[in-house]
């Protein structure tokens, strides 16, 4: 009897949303499966243990002498991502094309008479490559570390001066290693769109740096869903609304998964605020303060009596950039963590940033080293005011009951244009 399992294959899957996704959509049983050799992703496939799988990095090559039958775009592109086994064989797709085609399409990103350049030259990258060729661009470029295999370096690549869109392909910029990035958007100056294919975080630095400068930009998470979608289909045969359920699959699952980080003057209730949201919203309560602490073995004023601002600010950013690699989070702030620009990208990566407003005169200002109220702490709101604002993806008035903040809170965070 064929085995009911269904599953993704690939070197390392602790960063992958695939189960998630699967078993929300489609209501089957589906595992991560780990094969971190070549040697044990070959005797998987010889087994055929599996009524269906998805297939990742780097074996979506690997798999493909394995499959009896491979469908001719598949083939074409050289990657299979989706195998179905069906009556004693297996079949081979690649839903990456459509997810690739569909996130696209979903910003309209036109890559019609468009020079388009493909970071990275792995088994993606001729997906992408395939969409590119297919809506007509004028030219795609490839660049990758080494420069090999016609491709071009990075230092080469941020020379071409006419460069329209930019494809990552590659995991710079994956959980764990976020905040890395290949090259700096801003020096291609007909620059109109840059996607990601990375997935998690939902925002890459890449992606960050390109929509500070107003470029618009799409991250992997979408095209994650929208793949998953098709291998669905392929899995049951069931027929799926494609436009509707796939971004309606995507919106749920990033505000299950998504951080909220609170910013905003310091005694201004974010701690307050935070923990009743993270309840409200069903996600883990981050102090940002208190980790500091825990880890540091030290309250911050004996931080600051003793090491001074600057190292303190140093332990913020370090922290930070630890705990909002992880999703699902709702996180308070220290009031100072807009003055390191990195913060910003760090909180901005996997979710929302609520700016947490309160009249100067409720600020409670005890046992806090740079807020001793009067006319120092009006100095310092005037002094942060503009970091806050740009940094912000909306604001929150906490200046009414506890519940109504909240309430508010929840409603901002569940928008669909937050996001």
């Amino acid at each position: 009897m064929e085995q009911k399992r269904y599953g993704l294959i690939g070197a390392k899957l602790g960063h992958s949303y695939s189960k998630i996704i699967h078993e929300q959509l489609a209501g089957y049983h589906y595992d991560l499966i780990p094969l971190p050799t070549e040697a044990e992703a070959r005797a998987f496939m010889e087994k055929r243990d599996f009524a269906a799988i998805n297939v990742t990095i780097p074996y979506k090559q690997l798999v493909i002498p394995y499959c009896d039958e491979i469908d001719p775009k598949a083939k074409a592109i050289g990657a299979v991502n989706t195998i179905v086994h069906r009556n004693g064989k297996l079949y081979g797709y690649n839903t990456d094309y459509a997810g690739f085609a569909y996130l696209a399409r979903a910003h309209q990103v036109d890559f019609t008479d468009k020079v388009v350049l493909i970071l990275g030259t792995g088994g993606t990258h001729s997906t992408v490559e395939a969409v590119c060729r297919d809506s007509g661009a004028r030219a795609v470029l490839s660049a990758s570390r080494t420069g090999k295999y016609g491709a071009l370096t990075y230092s080469e690549a941020m020379r071409r001066r006419d460069v329209q869109i930019i494809v990552n392909t590659t995991p710079c910029g994956m959980y764990p290693n976020v905040g890395q990035c290949l090259l700096d958007p801003t020096a291609f100056p007909a620059l109109e769109a840059v996607l990601d294919v990375v997935y998690n975080p939902f925002r890459t630095e890449l992606l960050l740096r390109a929509a500070e400068h107003g470029i618009t930009t799409a991250g992997g998470f979408e095209m994650l869903v929208a793949q998953a979608v098709f291998a669905a289909q392929h899995f049951t045969g069931r027929f799926y609304a494609t436009d509707s359920v796939i971004p309606a699959a995507s919106l749920r699952l990033q505000h299950q998964l998504s951080n909220v980080s609170l910013i905003g003057m310091p005694g201004c209730g974010k701690s307050t605020i935070g923990a009743a949201l993270a309840r409200r919203l069903n996600k883990t309560f981050v102090d940002l303060d208190e980790e500091i602490e825990r880890r540091t073995g030290r309250n911050i004023p004996d931080i600051f009596a003793h090491e001074g601002e600057e190292a303190f600010r140093r332990y913020e950013a370090d922290t930070l950039a630890d705990v909002a690699k992880h999703t699902g989070q709702v996180i308070a702030c220290g009031g100072g963590v807009i003055k390191t620009a990195a913060n910003v990208h760090a909180m901005r990566q996997n979710g929302v940033v609520l700016w947490v407003q309160r009249p100067l005169g409720k600020l409670a200002t005890g046992g806090r080293p740079l807020s001793k109220g009067g006319a120092a702490l009006k100095q310092l709101q005037a002094e942060r005011t503009p970091l806050y604002r740009a940094a912000a993806d909306a604001v929150l008035d906490n200046s009414t009951a506890l519940a109504d903040v909240v309430q508010a809170a929840a409603q901002l965070c569940e928008s669909d244009t937050l996001l």
